[in-house]
């Protein structure tokens, strides 16, 4: 059947050959990467933060996911590691001053450059636009490409002068690997501040029991002496309590038996009574006394 009138056909129309893999063009990939949001798509605008693994985020988006997790969103698998705001970091970005806004070509008669990035190196002056590497610090948030860090090798941040170290440089928008690397980091540093956590969870629970709890479980033994004087002479009586079981019986046991002693000291003991003016050996005859007032009675 077919080929009626001298048709000749072709191969392209007998054979089937497989069809090709569509390949994603990688301006689009970049753009996608660079200028949008990786969770709402939308185009990136500040306050723009990053999280532990390296992806761009308006943080606008980050917190209304944050304030509602039970929305569907359609990337919802790039943010499922933040918890909250203390896992990604504001970026401090530098201008591009060649970037003349999205509106720049609104009549067609001059060439846009879709490469042309929105935000620069502030080192080296590269691009943001997904053809270089870019890192930004932990500590501080500034955004430097990988060709400033390696070329000028420093502790301190080349933007606004605080100190950091290799561990506290993100890759942004790195591949498979290096966002593997970041997460193992990530792990890392979680699982170290759950054990200090704990550590000083524990140190403060020590802290706050009170050692009545050590004194009760422990019987404790008081020793109570009586010292009397008697006729100008020095005897000594000593009485020992014995354990109870409780504190507070102890305490009172102690309290009491001491006001005792001092009592029986200050009413038998005449020598103790003597070192006070009020005693009657401490005062003078009328011999001793003057006939004249002055600022003090017992004046000589």
């Amino acid at each position: 059947m077919g080929c009626d009138g001298g048709t000749i056909p072709k191969r392209h129309e007998l054979v089937k050959a497989p069809k090709k893999v569509e390949k994603v063009d990688k301006n689009a990939e970049l753009a996608a990467q660079w200028k949008y949001c990786a969770l709402s798509q939308e185009k990136l605008r500040r306050p723009i933060v990053a999280c532990e693994l390296g992806r761009l985020f308006n943080k606008d988006a980050i917190i209304e996911y944050l304030l509602d997790k039970t929305a569907e969103r359609p990337n919802t698998q790039t943010v499922a590691h933040i918890r909250g705001i203390k896992d990604i970091k504001e970026l401090n970005l530098t201008d591009n001053p060649e970037w003349e806004g999205e509106r720049r070509n609104t009549k067609g008669d001059r060439y846009e450059d879709f490469n042309c990035g929105m935000f620069i190196c502030p080192v080296v002056g590269l691009e943001m636009n997904g053809k270089h590497r870019f890192c930004y610090l932990q500590t501080c948030g500034c955004v430097f490409s990988d060709r400033a860090l390696k070329e000028i090798k420093t502790d301190i941040c080349h933007k606004c002068g605080d100190a950091f170290k290799n561990e506290d440089v993100v890759v942004l928008n790195g591949t498979k690997e290096e966002v593997e690397k970041l997460r193992e980091k990530m792990e890392e540093r979680r699982t170290k501040a759950k054990t200090k956590k704990s550590k000083k969870s524990k140190a403060a629970e020590a802290v706050s029991t009170p050692s009545e709890s050590k004194e009760a479980t422990q019987a404790p033994q008081v020793d109570v002496t009586e010292i009397s004087l008697q006729n100008g002479g020095e005897s000594s009586q000593s009485a020992v309590a014995g354990s109870s079981s409780s504190s507070k019986g102890t305490r009172s046991s102690t309290s009491s038996a001491t006001k005792r002693s001092v009592q029986e000291m200050t009413e038998k003991s005449e020598v103790f009574k003597s070192l006070f003016t009020s005693h009657s050996s401490a005062k003078r005859t009328k011999d001793q006394t003057s006939n004249w007032v002055t600022h003090t009675p017992y004046h000589f």
